[in-house]
């Protein structure tokens, strides 16, 4: 099988495994508990904690443990609208935005926000000027992700972090498929809130954070007991969280070496498909995007069957964003950026991992220019 859907989630890596094991059985004790028997469990909270937030630049005290990056998306956008709602009632955001960020603004509109749901350009990068034109004396937040999920474009985080400070608003970002990906400091591009998941970098599904920068306030999101500072009640997670911690440790430790391998491959792939099929259009920006990301959508022919072309010779890939998967709409993203529905229906994203091979880059290059090939004669495409 060669798997080229990381983007969608990725394989728990054997010392994440191995880190969580003590836990679900052995040294299973409550964290919350006083006595000696749950130091441990207290302690590996604290180390993961220690970890994420020395990877951001940040103080473990502003790390917050969720059950993923839709949790932490609903908690940075429901949390900070309802402990700031006092100053103002306009959010702004973007138009590529994952669900979970898109869906909790419409919520928000339900319970009296406005929203502003900036378009982007044909790369995927959101215009600045747009962005100035759209504050208002009431606007509280700006949620941009740091990367798309679908078409890779890395925003312009760092100067969208520096208008938010200056108008004295609050940002979130998305980084859900930047973090451990890339570097990030949370300092340099001014974030006030970060969300991210675990099964994106090796770690366990189920397991997530929110970087809450000191000093943002930040409602409740789930209320009982006094975990997560009081924020989010419950028992701990304790074997996902060291799990999360272990994956981000690793992550952190080999994150230059990836992303030179990974970014050669990505780069490998790209000029494989668009020096063999006509008629293939890269999606978002040719180098500010994700090192792993490659996504086309092909004219005159669909997706969704080319990918059931695909699954038979055993290579695993995806058309948009696995949370999407089967619906009958175009991207959201794709059309953002101005694909016509024809062309986007066309689409195949290929997301690379630590174990993919050039070798593997090659055979699904020659399996995607096969199919593209049949599903053309099939249609009838001419170029």
């Amino acid at each position: 099988m060669i798997y080229l859907d990381h983007a969608a989630t990725t394989p728990v890596a054997a010392q994440v495994l191995e880190s969580m094991q003590p836990y679900f059985a052995g040294d299973f004790a409550n964290a919350s508990a006083i006595y000696e028997f749950g130091e441990k469990s207290r302690n590996v909270i604290a180390q993961a904690r220690a970890i994420i937030a020395k990877s951001l630049r940040a103080r473990p005290d502003e790390i917050y443990f969720t059950a993923g990056g839709s949790e932490s998306d609903n908690w940075a956008l429901k949390g900070t609208a309802e402990a700031y709602r006092e100053y103002g009632r306009h959010v702004i955001t973007t138009q590529i935005e994952h669900h979970a960020v898109l869906n909790t603004c419409r919520y928000l509109e339900q319970q009296g926000f406005e929203v502003t749901y900036l378009p982007v350009d044909e790369q995927g990068f959101v215009r600045l000027r747009q962005l100035e034109q759209a504050i208002r004396p009431d606007t509280i937040l700006i949620s941009v992700m740091f990367a798309n999920n679908e078409i890779g474009t890395m925003e312009p985080i760092a100067q969208i972090g520096r208008i938010a400070r200056r108008h004295g608003i609050l940002f979130h970002t998305d980084a859900v498929q930047a973090y451990a990906q890339v570097p990030i400091d949370v300092g340099f591009y001014h974030i006030d809130l970060l969300s991210a998941s675990g099964h994106k970098f090796y770690g366990p599904k189920g397991t997530g954070f929110l970087y809450i920068r000191d000093g943002v306030r930040t409602a409740s999101f789930i209320h009982g007991g006094g975990q997560e500072q009081g924020k989010r009640a419950g028992t701990e997670n304790v074997p996902g969280i060291a799990g999360i911690g272990t994956a981000a440790r690793i992550a952190m430790h080999a994150m230059s070496e990836r992303i030179y391998r990974e970014t050669r491959l990505r780069d490998m792939l790209i000029h494989e498909i668009t020096s063999r099929i006509p008629g293939a259009h890269l999606n978002g920006d040719r180098y500010a995007r994700l090192p792993n990301n490659v996504n086309f959508s092909f004219e005159g022919i669909e997706g969704e069957t080319l990918l059931l072309l695909l699954d038979a010779k055993d290579i695993c890939a995806s058309a948009a964003s696995a949370c999407s998967t089967g619906s009958a709409e175009p991207s959201h993203v794709l059309t953002a950026i101005g694909r016509k529905p024809e062309l986007a229906s066309g689409t195949l994203r290929m997301t690379l991992g630590e174990a993919t091979t050039a070798e593997e880059i090659r055979l699904a290059a020659d399996a995607v220019e096969e199919n593209v090939k049949l599903l053309r004669e099939v249609s009838e495409w001419k170029a």
